[in-house]
């Protein structure tokens, strides 16, 4: 993920290109981030590894500063003026026949924050799918979708 230094590059970059342009803009670049653990020793340090725990398509696990851990998908973020108050949101991997819950927890009370999930996303281009179908409508074939492949 870029720095926000890149990101105002970027913007700045963007504000002087014509509108035929920015309709072929690059998109951003995906890191790899499975099984990463985020180093979070600072302040900005723990907003960006959150931001991008609110990008990955897989489970993280939080450990509170207490101790607990929590492991789940990540699906929302308030970035707050300060720590205590920003918060994220996310769904704790449901045990078998519980209901699935929500949970907030504060930025202030992360300690340490693991990408232990498998990123769903990785590797996936919506530009390879329509390849595909080109490639199956080539060879003759019929009834050809473009479906999403199996989870798990």
């Amino acid at each position: 993920m870029s720095t926000a230094q890149q990101e105002h590059l970027k913007v700045e970059q963007l504000q002087h290109a014509s509108p035929d342009e920015l309709e072929h803009a690059a998109g951003r670049e995906r890191e790899n981030l499975e099984g990463w653990v985020a180093g979070l020793a600072n302040d900005a340090e723990i907003r960006e590894a959150l931001e991008k725990a609110f990008d990955y398509r897989g489970d993280v696990t939080v450990t509170r500063k207490d101790g607990s851990t929590v492991e789940g998908y990540l699906y929302d973020r308030y970035s707050g003026p300060t720590l205590e108050v920003s918060k994220v949101r996310l769904i704790p991997t449901p045990k078998p026949g519980a209901p699935t819950v929500r949970m907030s927890i504060s930025y202030s009370d992360v300690a340490t924050l693991q990408f232990t999930g498998r990123d769903t996303a990785a590797g996936k281009r919506f530009e390879d799918w329509v390849k595909q179908y080109w490639e199956k409508k080539a060879a003759g074939e019929k009834d050809i979708q473009i479906a999403p492949e199996k989870l798990d």
